[in-house]
């Protein structure tokens, strides 16, 4: 099955099983959208680990608790561009890395052996930032082209 496939490529990759498996089943249906029964019933899992699982997802924005409209009941969603905006909370991640490794640089010298590998450090993540700022417009650009290739086929 695609969904424990994806899961358990994801939890090999360093993410929390039950998590993977939640991610996995938003993005393999259409509407990207699935209510806690409909997911406990897809994975065969208790409600308590669907809910486990969608509070991580919520948390590292990699996916939306909504309520279903005209009920009470909430449904989860992964947007289209999830991964483009995991990308840039890492962004964010970075700067705080270069600003944290370059202010601790100033503390300890830079011409000390820690100085230099701190600086090192700081500008690797200022590096990063700049490729990845790059990197995601060339992927609109690209993903642009492949929705026009869809809305043509």
């Amino acid at each position: 099955m695609y969904i424990e496939r994806f899961a358990a490529q994801m939890a090999d990759a360093g993410w929390q099983r039950m998590p993977a498996r939640v991610f996995a089943a938003l993005m393999a249906t259409d509407s990207g959208t699935l209510t806690a029964a409909e997911l406990a019933e897809l994975l065969r899992v208790s409600p308590a680990a669907v809910s486990g699982a969608v509070r991580h997802l919520t948390q590292i924005h990699m996916a939306l608790r909504e309520r279903e409209p005209g009920s009470r009941r909430d449904i989860f969603r992964v947007r289209d561009d999830v991964w483009q905006d995991a990308i840039l909370g890492r962004d964010r991640a970075l700067t705080m890395f270069e600003d944290s490794l370059g202010e601790l640089a100033q503390v300890v010298g830079r011409e000390s052996p820690a100085g230099r590998r701190l600086a090192e450090s700081a500008e690797f993540f200022a590096f990063m930032q700049k490729e990845i700022n790059g990197m995601l417009d060339r992927w609109r650009e690209h993903r642009d082209a492949l929705r026009e290739e869809y809305a043509e086929s």
